[in-house]
């Protein structure tokens, strides 16, 4: 497979995962969660579409990145960190947003955190930009 088709596959992948949990949460994000009480700072919600778009690019670049440093890296440690940090991103909007179970989300993002920061550290290693991103 050429690097044109793997960058593809690689941009599409977390772009895929987070347009379809976002439309799946899209009716809870403007009830149930539009009557909750947020600090002064929380954005906009017209925010978060295009925020995690580039989000889900930069993870798409970082995981081409990887990919071309090393072939092997989905059926290593690198390839399984970044796919189980894409489940637990793509879980929390689940648990927060579709079964307001703040709780298991506070709790499962906590998870979440250390398997990004877990991530970058791999990533990083094996490709510095594509840790930074």
């Amino acid at each position: 497979m050429n690097n044109g088709v793997k960058f593809v596959i690689c941009i599409f992948l977390p772009v895929f995962i987070g347009t379809a949990i976002g439309l799946a949460s899209m009716g809870d994000v403007s009830g149930w969660y539009s009557t909750l009480e947020k600090p002064f700072f929380n954005p906009p919600d017209y925010l978060f579409g295009p925020v995690w778009t580039a989000l889900y690019i930069l993870m798409g670049i970082s995981s081409f990145l990887i990919l071309r440093a090393n072939p092997n890296a989905w059926k290593q440690k690198p390839g399984i960190i970044y796919f189980f940090q894409l489940a637990f991103n793509a879980a929390w909007s689940i648990i927060f947003f579709n079964f307001h179970r703040m709780g298991v989300a506070f709790a499962e993002i906590i998870i979440l955190w250390f398997l990004i920061l877990l991530m970058i550290v791999t990533f990083y290693l094996l490709n510095k930009t594509a840790g930074l991103l």
